[in-house]
């Protein structure tokens, strides 16, 4: 297996970004319509059509998601995915109108490019176009293209982000992750326990923010530019209020990896997709979702920094 959220059956992913700029995004396509929940934990999130993914919500289905940069910015590009997406015949069914739903959550990429760039409309268009069932690849691509980690002391003194992944299967069941890693705090390797990104001192040795966190209680600081993104799905068979459950336990994954997680400065959202009919235990795939989730913050970090075993 590519080790990728592809690996779910009738999951496509695409890419767009513009490397100058340091900003892109990231469209993930169900082949049909996904059942879908969401788990927001850090305070500074920035999303479109998030609350309609609450169970008692009428919509019980989506048609695509996004994930991108800009900040609030790069929201207008979800616009780019609905027109995919309509062209095909493809969205909630409200008789006059067929709606795709689309919806989108971001990351704050604008102090390490050109703040004036932000993903558009078209690059997602495009990134539909492109979206593929066999894209594995890590790094700094799509929504990463921009992202970093340990923050902090500023950006200057971070390290790169940018898109992992990682999926698990069981005879005919699997779960994959995609996780967008722009974060404040430092990536910790579960395995090890050691930072292995994040902030740095002046002769590039790692801060470790818990650590100075907890040294300097009430020193003020300034740690703009966050957000860990996170999408899980499955071929397990699941209600809306399953997979909000996913949702919810996939995020101890960010936990796992990133400390501090869910700081006052990230907008941590884990979003969490059903598009097959396996028999499952939501409990079991939402351990196995954190697992992954940590796992391709890992892996997204290595592969972005170039560090062994990347």
């Amino acid at each position: 297996m590519p080790n990728s959220i592809c690996d779910v059956p009738g999951i496509r992913v695409g890419h767009q970004q513009d490397e100058r700029a340091r900003t892109g995004l990231t469209v993930i396509l169900p082949d049909r319509p996904a059942v879908a929940g969401v788990d927001v934990r850090g305070s500074a999130p920035g999303s479109r059509e998030i609350e309609l993914l609450k169970p008692v919500r009428l919509v019980q289905e989506i048609h695509g998601l996004l994930l991108t940069g800009g900040s609030a910015f790069g929201l207008d590009a979800a616009g780019g995915a609905q027109k995919y997406l309509e062209e095909r015949g493809i969205g909630f069914d409200a008789q006059v109108a067929k709606v795709p739903i689309v919806p989108a959550a971001v990351i704050f990429d604008l102090a390490v490019g050109d703040p004036k760039v932000r993903p558009t409309a078209e690059m997602a268009y495009l990134a539909c176009q492109g979206a593929k069932s066999d894209e594995n690849r890590c790094g700094l691509i799509g929504a990463g293209t921009g992202a970093t980690v340990g923050k902090i002391r500023g950006v200057q003194h971070a390290m790169l982000g940018g898109v992992g992944m990682a999926s698990w299967k069981k005879n005919n069941l699997v779960v994959g992750a995609l996780v967008v890693v722009n974060v404040l705090g430092d990536v910790i390797d579960p395995s090890s326990g050691k930072i292995i990104a994040g902030a740095r001192r002046d002769d590039g040795s790692f801060i470790d923010t818990q650590k100075w966190l907890m040294e300097n209680p009430l020193n003020p600081f300034d740690a703009w530019g966050n957000t860990a993104l996170a999408a899980i799905a499955t071929n397990a068979a699941f209600t809306k209020e399953a997979m909000t459950k996913v949702a919810e336990m996939a995020q101890d994954g960010l936990s796992r990896a990133i400390r501090p997680a869910h700081t006052p400065f990230d907008g941590d959202m884990v979003f969490a997709l059903s598009v097959g009919d396996k028999p499952a235990e939501v409990m079991a795939i939402g351990a196995i979702a954190a697992e992954l989730v940590a796992e391709a913050i890992v892996r997204a970090v290595r592969v972005s920094n170039k560090l062994e075993n990347g």
